[in-house]
């Protein structure tokens, strides 16, 4: 601790109060957090209400009046910023946009915030490292790596929406596909009862609020389309692109031909909630097959050392304390 200290250019005590004060404060938050009752809906149903009202006003298959609207809100100084630099007319905004999407992040504001992110966190995590390293001093025994720390910094501002948006992309991509065999289990339930597609996706979004937020969040979207657009199949297709996962699109095909040649669509969804739900299961199995491998080292480096020392340490003590009162 001593060595790490005076490499840092911090003082022992000091540093030592830093990492006191950093270890209250996240036990007071973690007290915090498990105090609290979250509805996981409850952020989600703006958007799903901003959805509809696009829907009915046309909005959405209308590029034309869309760019007409003008944004008076907070993000609009942002937007026109972004205009200016002309960082909204990329070949790849649509593919970002897709991704955000993707992520979750559906907003018409969030391109603008994540291109005018990734413009300014490099220059936000260039002047960190600036005082960090040539103003305060921090880690004054590596100096002459100044200068490469500060391109590490740089790029790391760079990635780091990237990097965000990915981890949050990844976490809800996961979640739907565990929750999709329960999911189409319900569906064939509401379909083998006489509902339409529409309905039962509203009634199974509903069921899975608490449970799965994420999916039901889509399949409300979903619905809403699927009541709104003259192209029911665009509504499924648009499902399809939301989700980045490969067992939602064979759902979207199976249900894109049900409804256009008539077919059951219980028993289809049927043999695909069997087939998800045993992939579900390799899945599992290959975790826990993987799970003594994964073990060995930290066996290896945190709990043999702790065994060996309750087990021997007595032992070694009576041994010393023999040699010494023979001596």
């Amino acid at each position: 601790m001593e060595a790490l200290s005076t490499s840092l250019g911090i003082p022992l005590a000091e540093l030592l109060s830093y990492v006191a004060g950093l270890a209250a404060a996240v036990v007071l938050f973690s007290i915090y957090a498990s105090g609290l009752v979250s509805d996981p809906m409850r952020g989600r149903l703006k958007g799903l209400e901003e959805r509809k009202d696009a829907l009915k006003s046309g909005l959405v298959t209308s590029k034309k009046r869309q760019s007409n609207i003008k944004r008076t809100d907070g993000v609009s100084s942002l937007r026109s910023i972004a205009e200016k630099l002309k960082l909204l007319q990329n070949e790849q905004t649509q593919k970002i946009t897709q991704t955000l999407a993707q992520a979750g992040f559906r907003s018409k504001d969030s391109l603008v915030i994540y291109q005018f992110s990734r413009l300014v966190m490099p220059i936000l995590f260039g002047l960190i490292a600036v005082i960090l390293f040539y103003g305060v001093g921090v880690m004054d025994g590596w100096a002459k790596f100044y200068p490469l720390l500060s391109v590490a910094f740089v790029f790391l501002g760079l990635k780091a929406p990237d990097i965000y948006v990915s981890n949050v992309k990844s976490k809800r991509v996961s979640a739907i596909r565990m929750a999709l065999p329960d999911a189409l289990d319900l569906l064939v339930v509401c379909a083998e009862a006489g509902l339409t597609l529409d309905a039962a996706m509203k009634r199974v979004a509903t069921e899975l609020a608490k449970a799965s937020p994420e999916l039901a969040e889509e399949f409300q979207i979903a619905a809403i389309e699927l009541g709104f657009l003259p192209d029911r199949r665009q509504a499924l297709i648009n499902l399809s692109e939301r989700v980045d996962v490969p067992a939602l699109r064979g759902v979207v095909t199976t249900l894109v031909q049900s409804e256009k040649y008539g077919t059951p669509l219980a028993t289809s969804l049927r043999v695909l909630s069997a087939e998800f739900r045993n992939e579900r299961l390799m899945l599992a199995e290959e975790k826990a097959a993987k799970l003594p491998a994964t073990l060995t080292v930290p066996l290896i480096l945190f709990i043999l050392p702790v065994l060996f020392i309750v087990l021997m340490g007595p032992a070694t003590c009576q041994m010393v304390d023999n040699f010494i009162n023979r001596a």
